[in-house]
């Protein structure tokens, strides 16, 4: 019977090379529906984002952030699109966090520690952001022939 180190060691190595491109088909699948959901009508968050945002009167605005999101998801899927997906991604992010600043009661019950659902909703994309930048750091595996990593000739 394999020991656990051993067992730890080959799950290492099988997930080395596999571990990034499930992480962007996660976050594609994650970014499409939530897309979705917002582009139906069905998303939990519409209300949210149009009380945070109160020059948002309709539905229109949620449905494009929703368009915009499943632009997301598909362009991770795809490594020749990766590149756009992670612009349009990190560009999207800072608007998920001013529901904190406009709306503060709807995300916390008592700030900065007792966070409501929704405030539990706009924190989870800490570890998408963050998962942004592992798949970002993998868009240039080594430096160009000539160049080091700090981009000044060797």
């Amino acid at each position: 019977m394999m020991d656990y180190l051993e067992t730890e060691r080959k799950l290492s190595y099988y997930f080395k090379g596999r571990s990034v491109s499930l992480l962007r088909y996660a976050m594609g699948i994650i970014f499409f529906w939530y897309g979705a959901l917002k582009v139906s009508g069905d998303s939990p968050v519409d209300e949210l984002v149009m009380q945070a945002l109160p020059w948002v009167e309709n539905h229109l605005f949620v449905s494009l952030i929703g368009i915009w999101e499943m632009a997301i998801g598909l362009f991770l899927f795809f490594k020749r699109f990766l590149r756009y997906g992670l612009i349009l991604l990190f560009l999207h992010f800072p608007g998920t966090f001013l529901p904190l600043f406009t709306k503060p009661e709807a995300c916390f019950t008592w700030i900065p520690f007792g966070l409501t659902l929704e405030g539990q909703y706009i924190f989870k994309n800490l570890i998408l952001i963050s998962a942004g930048l592992v798949i970002l750091s993998t868009l240039h595996n080594r430096p160009r022939k000539g160049n080091s990593p700090s981009g000044q000739s060797e």
